[in-house]
């Protein structure tokens, strides 16, 4: 199978060029300068030339705060530029498969969102987002699927995992938030997912396998949780660690409102796509493995 995937740089694309290749798959990453995500006569090209079996919508705007003051910039990359590749992908005839995020919900629910319950991003950057999503259904409903995904680390790229592992580094104690609760989901696991879905869709056309989707990692924790079980794996390792000062969203204000509950209900693409992802205890050892080998003993 051969799939395009918007983007060079980012977490999921790093991770879906190395698990596609060591399944077999031509992954085709597509970024600047062949591919602006601003320019619609750019997307369509780049698809034209690259020829894929099914193309993979991941590149994003995704500075969560920045967003608050670059609106027009976050909605041209996450909406428009969504919704011009959705339209290069029905003109070529081929399955989309689009990345968004769990800020497309206000995070109120006290329990993990399905896929049915109704959105309201609390920021620029998930109405951006939600934009995306829109776009792409729209233009090429009848042949995407729009997963879904929250809480990203992996071995690439700047992310959770790294950013404790630094910080541990250079002090004993690091303050984590405590209240807000989800799925940390690795970026790999994530790569082997959209091939699952992806080789479903050029396969099959059953209308099932298109539409919305939730998928992260089984198990769920606070960014505190998640910190600790960084740590403790990490001095396993003989890596760095720290104790973890659990704090509130009220003691570290942002510009943009996170959702306190980012847990997504998983079991619609389990049951239509037989995809279940790991849990994220696991999938952190795996990702710390590749982080620190020259920790372990």
């Amino acid at each position: 199978m051969r799939i395009a995937v918007t983007g060079k740089a980012g977490q999921v694309v790093t991770s879906l060029v190395e698990r596609g290749s060591a399944a077999g798959h031509e992954v085709i990453a597509l970024g600047r300068p062949e591919m602006d995500l601003a320019d619609p006569t750019s997307i369509a090209r780049a698809f034209e030339e690259a020829a894929p079996d099914a193309i993979v919508s991941a590149a994003a705007y995704t500075a969560v705060d920045k967003a608050e003051s670059e609106r027009d910039l976050a909605h041209a990359v996450n909406g428009r530029g969504a919704g011009a590749v959705a339209e290069a992908a029905r003109a070529l005839g081929v399955p989309l498969i689009h990345i968004s995020t769990d800020y497309v919900f206000d995070g109120r629910l006290d329990r993990p969102y399905v896929e049915s319950d109704p959105t309201g991003p609390t920021g620029v950057y998930g109405g951006s987002k939600l934009a995306g999503e829109q776009a792409v259904l729209t233009a090429h409903g009848g042949n995407s699927a729009v997963l879904r995904v929250a809480w990203v680390y992996s071995p690439f790229g700047a992310n959770f995992v790294k950013t404790m592992l630094r910080q541990a580094g250079d002090r004993d104690e690091v303050s984590v938030l405590a209240d807000q609760l989800g799925n940390p989901t690795s970026a790999l696991d994530i790569a082997d997912g959209i091939i699952r879905v992806a080789t479903n869709l050029v396969s099959d056309s059953y209308p099932e396998l298109r539409g919305v989707f939730h998928m992260t990692a089984s198990g769920e924790g606070t960014w505190a949780d998640f910190a600790e079980a960084i740590f403790a794996a990490s001095a396993a390792r003989g890596g760095p660690s720290a104790r973890v000062k659990r704090i509130t969203t009220a003691d570290y204000p942002t510009l943009a409102t996170r959702p306190p509950n980012s847990r997504l209900d998983c079991g619609l693409i389990a049951r239509v796509h037989g995809v279940a992802l790991p849990d994220w205890r696991g999938s952190l050892e795996t990702v710390l493995a590749r982080l620190q080998p020259a920790a372990a003993h």
